[in-house]
């Protein structure tokens, strides 16, 4: 059994009989940390023997890159090719650079065309052509017809390998078949696709049907209608289809009708996942390729381009700010109060942009519902607004004794934060008309906006009052 273990301490093993559901992902990690520090290669071999493909990946991907060429050697060689498919890019591509094609080619003899695409994605042309000479004609083929499809599209993600019947058969015969090619069927396999003589899909044959109804039913008879996704569709699009449908797979068709892959939950899931991590690291200025573990130079190099974009957009509101140099030295108070101002606009705007943002990319907004969200964020930055304007105009207040500053504070702020909130939802939905992605621009956007209407707001209110 498992005991707790305080942040700082390192295991030192694994105690007791292992079982991997037992320990969480850092307690992994930090006693594979133990294992590489103490050079320990039987060991890691070990550990990693009781892994499963994606957590040997993310353990990978969670150390230097220094290391992660010591841990690959000791990676089990009949997980290394189901590893490989897990990588991200980045961390795959310098592990692969010394793999000959003789290796790569046993490492994938048991994959699918799937993962062997995603591997052969890393390799020189030679490399490729190699490996690909090795493999089974059927494989072989679906590799070449993923690779026909572009990043974006549901055709590059699908899978080519189908369990498909004709619909002009009998329940009896498909058991049969299923019986004889009892590999074709997994543990989470409910439904089987039906299609006719020329490969147009026709619907779906569950698995209860095909046991419960008489052997001598024909297929034709009790096929289920079908949600397909075309092959050249966006996949972000197909990943709006799949939750707003709540489906696990749907069959993907080209612009003939014919069946050519099966989209599966679990692919959703990943790209979901890439698409969260995408808008996150966007949100922050940071490059989509960026991971965590990325070499000093290439990391500051990706950051520094959106560092340099929030220079220029601070150095716009300094010059907002120097416009009123007269106001600022005759009353020092309002440079205490004037971030402030800035503050509360940032993060109400933010609150809206993050919000705004995820509804875009769930597909929730568009046409009809953008004026009402607009109006919604009008009243909701107003009533805030106001809340907060009155509480800091007191605090000022109690501060200052200045009855004139407490009023330029409150005015200021409620209407920052007002602005603020319409600025959080007009930005990202005028980035998207513009075909801009509204996470990687939105946020040094809306910051300018609101620092240059609150520093404005404030110093001008106060030029009119107080001066």
């Amino acid at each position: 059994m498992s005991t707790p273990m305080p942040d700082q301490e390192r295991p030192s093993t694994l105690q007791g009989d292992y079982n991997p559901a037992e320990y969480s992902a850092e307690y992994k990690l930090l006693y594979l940390q133990g294992l590489v520090a103490d050079k320990a290669y039987d060991a890691i071999t070990e550990f990693l023997e009781k892994q499963s493909e994606y957590e040997i990946a993310s353990l990978l991907e969670s150390f230097p890159p220094q290391n992660r060429l010591l841990i690959w050697a000791q990676v089990p060689e009949h997980l290394k090719g189901e590893v490989l498919a897990e990588l991200d890019f980045d961390t795959r591509q310098p592990l692969m650079e010394n793999i000959s094609s003789k290796e790569i080619s046993l490492f994938t003899q048991d994959l699918d065309a799937q993962d062997i695409s995603e591997i052969l994605d890393t390799v020189t042309e030679s490399v490729r052509t190699s490996v690909m000479a090795t493999l089974d004609e059927d494989i072989r083929i679906q590799v070449n017809k993923l690779d026909t499809y572009e990043d974006w599209e549901v055709g590059s993600y699908m899978d080519p390998d189908l369990i498909q019947v004709r619909e002009d058969v009998s329940l009896f015969e498909v058991q049969n078949w299923l019986r004889e090619n009892d590999e074709l069927l997994d543990d989470e396999s409910q439904e089987l696709l039906v299609v006719d003589q020329s490969q147009q899909l026709l619907g779906l044959l569950s698995l209860v049907d095909l046991i419960k109804h008489d052997q001598n039913t024909l297929v034709s008879e009790l096929i289920d209608p079908a949600i397909t996704i075309n092959d050249r569709l966006d996949i972000q699009d197909a990943a709006a289809i799949f939750r707003s449908e709540d489906i696990r797979f749907a069959p993907v068709i080209n612009s003939h009708g014919e069946l050519v892959g099966q989209l599966n939950g679990e692919d959703i899931m990943e790209i979901i996942q890439d698409d969260v991590d995408s808008t996150m690291k966007n949100l922050a200025g940071v490059s989509q390729d960026e991971e965590l573990f990325a070499p000093i130079l290439t990391s500051a190099k990706s950051r520094s381009i959106w560092l340099g974009i929030n220079l220029g957009t601070a150095l716009l509101a300094a010059a907002v700010i120097g416009q009123f140099e007269a106001v600022l030295a005759e009353v020092v108070a309002l440079a205490i109060l004037m971030p402030v101002v800035a503050s509360m606009g940032g993060i109400a705007g933010s609150q809206t942009l993050t919000v705004v943002i995820r509804g875009m990319a769930m597909g929730q907004i568009g046409g009809s519902n953008r004026l009402w969200l607009l109006n919604k964020e009008l009243w909701v930055g107003a009533i805030n607004g106001i809340i907060w304007a009155i509480i800091m105009a007191f605090i000022a207040q109690l501060w200052f004794h200045d009855a004139k500053i407490s009023a330029v504070i409150g005015f200021a702020i409620a209407i920052n934060m007002t602005v603020a909130n319409v600025s959080g939802i007009s930005i990202p939905l005028l980035l998207k008309r513009m075909n801009i992605d509204p996470a990687l621009s939105a946020s040094v956007i809306l910051t300018t906006v609101t620092d240059i209407i609150g520093f404005m707001s404030f110093l001008g209110l106060a030029s009119v009052l107080i001066l």
